[in-house]
This record gives structure tokens, sequence and C-alpha cells, in this order.
């Protein structure tokens, strides 16, 4: 438990000094929720409390038993990058430009192969990260610390990003969300921990189908799940600070995955092991409300990883802003009525490029293949640091592969795709010539049909023209205009001629050295003799402004 104590200081910054603080909760403290989340990369329900035998996770299965599990919640994307787009904006991927993996850290051999270089996705004037709208309304919100939006994020999501960052370091009492993600459950760690111990016999894990039964696939099995119950003791390790801290029955606790396993034929893809995640929700029973359900119990409710932001300001109790594409499952502003369908997309992944759309009513599955002339394997250079994956290439080359296991170097798909994934739940059997299924099939293409007509689709365009259409046909991202402040005796006002521009700024009063840029909704600031005012202004995708200054 020591060794893994200091891997999770490592991934978060965090100090000893940090282990020895305390803090009592006030009465402003415990009329508001703190909110907790607790994520973790690659992995598909692979805990003890949703029945994997192999894995070991008791702090995960406490919190399962103190809270309610989620039995259906869905990424928007096999893959990280787009998926973390949907849930900090409340918007899915496909329809706000953030659909390609990825967008800003563009890799050379795909910007010298596609003639373009990084960009950061424009998003509609309107959308903010909903970080933003939580501290505009008082909340501490810090992110520890990957973002990966598919843009780069203003000044005014978050009071701190960073791997230092934590809810010890807000200011007085505030409220807080506070976010730790969790890398040692990533795709990498499946060859960047070769020096580690196994935690998990290969020898008792189950192999999967579409896998050759072979002691390297075994390996980077028992590997994965090792760094699950690794990742477990270091939940553990935060919960128990926010008990020393005094705060865990006014935290609202939130733990799930942000897609699939990060094993080959899983991560990057639409079938329900690339996109069905785990989610715990632990709530204090103060901030129960009626019909909520009980500790222990399980929620079969579908979910959509869209649904996490209105959720988020349902629970703070904040207005829903009406260009969210979303719904909330928990809070005030809880929707009438669960959601009954859920949306996923495909689209290129590093070099390879395709458009692939799913569709889900928590059992049955339609996908719709808009470039069936692809292959279902595409090379992703990425992914062949994976020993297995290396292995399974050769063993096809080699004509070693059984049916089932080459199901997935097919040559070409086709151009739609049904599955019942109760009764098939590796989705190996079309059913879409089945006349049986003729109602379903017919039902989820209306869905289907109706989903991209309300939200749209911008991979109905090359990225380039997608590109130019959001630099309005400039080959550079346009600029958010510079802020003005207008002072009237000692209060100053800002504004900014950009439409859509988050506004932040720095108000330093006399000894005051705070250095966080706050969120500007268009209060009137107070200035006396000797403070000084920093502003910047930032639409999402559109360069940040310059920096104003002023001192009174």
């Amino acid at each position: 438990m020591r060794n893994v104590v200091i891997i999770f200081l490592l991934l978060s910054g965090l100090t000893m000094s940090f282990m020895n603080h305390r803090s009592v909760p006030t009465q402003q403290q415990a009329s508001r929720p703190n909110i907790l989340w607790i994520t973790c990369e690659d992995m598909s329900p692979r805990l003890a409390c949703y029945g994997d035998k192999e894995v070991k996770t008791p702090n995960l299965d406490q919190l399962a038993a103190e809270g309610v599990r989620y039995s259906h919640v869905y990424s928007t994307a096999g893959v990280c990058a787009p998926s973390r787009s949907a849930i900090i904006t409340g918007m899915y991927q496909t329809s706000i430009g953030t659909q390609h993996m990825r967008t800003v850290q563009l890799t050379p051999e795909a910007s010298q192969y596609f003639g373009m270089k990084g960009y950061s996705a424009v998003l509609p004037e309107a959308v903010r990260c909903f970080p933003e709208y939580l501290r505009k309304a008082g909340y501490y919100c810090t992110n520890n610390d990957k973002q990966d939006y598919q843009f780069l994020p203003p000044v005014t999501v978050w009071d701190e990003s960073s791997k230092k960052a934590h809810w010890r370091n807000r200011p007085g009492d505030k409220p807080f969300f506070s976010v730790f993600n969790l890398m040692i459950t990533h795709e990498s760690q499946l060859w960047s921990r070769n020096n580690e111990s196994l935690l998990v016999r290969p020898e008792d894990v189950d192999v999967p189908a579409y896998y050759p039964d072979t002691k390297t696939v075994r390996h980077d099995i028992a590997r994965h799940l090792s760094n699950v119950m690794r990742m477990d003791s270091i939940v553990g390790t935060i919960i128990r600070q926010l008990k020393d801290d005094g705060l865990y029955d006014n935290t609202i606790i939130f733990f799930y995955s942000d897609h699939g396993d990060g094993l080959p034929f899983v991560k990057r893809e639409l079938y329900d092991r690339g996109l069905r995640v785990p989610m715990i929700i632990r709530m204090p029973e103060k901030f129960r409300v009626k019909g909520s359900k009980p500790a222990g119990s399980i929620d079969d409710q579908l979910i959509s990883f869209v649904d996490l932001a209105p959720t988020m300001l349902s629970l703070a109790n904040l207005p829903l802003p009406t260009y969210l594409q979303g719904q909330a499952f928990l809070g005030e502003k809880k929707a009438a009525a669960p959601r009954k369908y859920i949306f996923a997309g495909r689209d290129r992944m590093d070099m390879p490029v395709d458009r692939v759309r799913a569709v889900s009513d928590g059992r049955y599955k339609y996908c719709r293949n808009f470039m069936p002339e692809k292959p279902f394997y595409q090379d992703v250079d990425y992914r062949l640091s994976i020993p297995m994956m290396k292995e399974m290439l050769q063993l096809r080359d080699e004509g070693k592969l059984n049916a089932t296991q080459m199901m997935w170097f097919r040559k070409t798909k086709p151009v739609e795709e049904l599955y019942d994934t109760q009764t098939d739940p590796n989705e190996f059997t079309n059913l879409i010539d089945k006349p049986a299924y003729k109602a379903k099939l017919t039902e989820l293409r209306g869905q289907m049909d109706a989903w991209l007509k309300k939200v749209g689709d911008r991979s109905a365009v090359p990225e380039k023209e997608m590109i130019k259409q959001m630099w309005n046909g400039a080959s550079e991202p346009p600029r958010t205009a510079q802020p003005e402040i207008v002072m009237a005796g000692n209060a100053a006002t800002i504004r900014c001629a950009t439409p859509g521009a988050s506004v932040g700024y720095v108000l330093k009063q006399g000894a005051d050295q705070q250095n966080v840029w706050q969120v500007y909704g268009g209060e009137k600031l107070t200035l006396q003799t000797g403070d000084s005012l920093r502003v910047v202004a930032q639409r999402i995708g559109y360069l940040p402004s310059a920096a104003v200054k002023l001192r009174k």
C-alpha cells in the first residue's frame, strides 16, 4: 500500500503537507454539495462490484456499497479526446467539430499527410465549458490534471489545472468541484509498466473469443487488470483525504472511466466493449431527494457522457443552458423522463480516417458505416506498441487466427450493422437482414436520422473544409477581440466585441497577491487607488486576446 500511495503522489503532485491538512465544514459548506470526480482511463466495467472475478477493488466496491452503481453508462466515442469534449461541453463531439482524434496535438506525420496543422476546434458561440458556470456561482474548480478537450480551454474554466491541483488549495470554505484523473489504466501502461509485478495471474484471466489464447495475450490482459487494482488503491487514498478533511459527508463522489478497455478491438470501437463504462456515485444522505436509489443499489437507466455537464449544474442547482444536448439525471433539474437512446461516433483516429455513427437503446445497437469500403481494422501506430497487437498481426499474416479472431480483419464493412447486445455481447452476429428484427431496425434507423438532423454532423465535410469553415475561410484561427475596460468612478465594467468570448480577470487590491483568473459575468468591479486589473478574453477555438491592464 505504501508503494501505491507514492504512485498517487507522483501522479497528482500532492505533497505531504496536504496529507496533514484538516478542515472543518462550516454552515456555508454544508448548504451546498462539494463534487468530486475520480476518473480513470481506458477501462470497461473491470471492477469486482461489476462482477469481474479476477480483480480485487475493495475501495471502489465500498464506494458502490455506499452509493449507486450505474449499469448502462456510455461514452460518446471509443477514445478519450472526443469523449472528453462531450463531457466538458455537454455537446456531442460530432456536432461541434471535436470528433477527430486528435486535433490540438496533431502528430507531425498526420499534419504532413493531411496537409493541415493542429487546431483548436471553434465551438458555437454560446458554448462554455461547464466548470465556468460553477466558478461563476462560487465553486472552486480544480483539475488534476489531463484536459485533452480538442481545444485549448479559456483561463476561465479552472481555478487550477495542474498536477498540484486539489480541493485543499481553495480559499476559505468555498464549495468545490475537483477532478482527479488517474492515468494508470491507460492503454500506454500496457507496455510502460513492464517492470512492475503482476497482481493477477495470466493463467486466471478470461480470454475473449476475438483474441488468440496465447501467453502474450494473457500477459497483457493480466497487466491491464493489475493496473486496475493499483488504480483502486489510488482511489482509496483520495477518499481517505476527503475523510481526513471532514468532507466525506458533504461531497458527492463520482467514479467513472473515459471509455472502454485500452485493449485491441476494444478501444476506438463503437461496440459496447468500447463505449460502456462503469460509473459509481455516492450521494450523502443530506443531498438525496425523494425517489433516490438507496445505497448499494443498481440504476439501469441509460446515461450518456453528454449528460454529465447538465447533471453537474443540476446538482449545484444552477440553470441549464438551452444549448446542452444532454439531460440531467440527478439534482434539482433532473429530466422528467430518462433517456431512451445513446449515440456515439467514430472518426479519424490519428492517421486512419473513418466515419461511423451508432445508436443504442441499451440492448439493440445500430451502426451506420459511412465509409463501408474501409476495413474494420486500421493501423494506428500508437496501438502497435501493445505486445499482443504485434503478435495478433503476425498470427494473422501466418494464417493462424480462426474465423472469429479474423472478424476484426475483414477488408470492408457493411453499410449497416444491428446487434442484440444481450444475447450477443461481442456484437458478432449482424441482424440487419433478419425479418424478425425489421421493426427494431426501422426504429433505430429513424432515431439515427432524427439525431443527425437535430444535432448535425461536422464530418459531412472533409476535415480541412471543416477547419476552413471554423476559421471563416482564413488560413489561421481568428483572434478574440481585445477586451475593453470601462471606468465610471471607482467601478469598472468589461466588454468584448467577440460574440461567445469568455472573459477572465485578475483584480489585485492593495497588498493582495492572488493571481487566479476569475470569471467575469457583467458585474461592476470596484477599484481603489493602487489596485490593478488584468483582463483577457477568448472564444473557444479562437486565439486569446492580448491582456489588457489597468492600474487605478
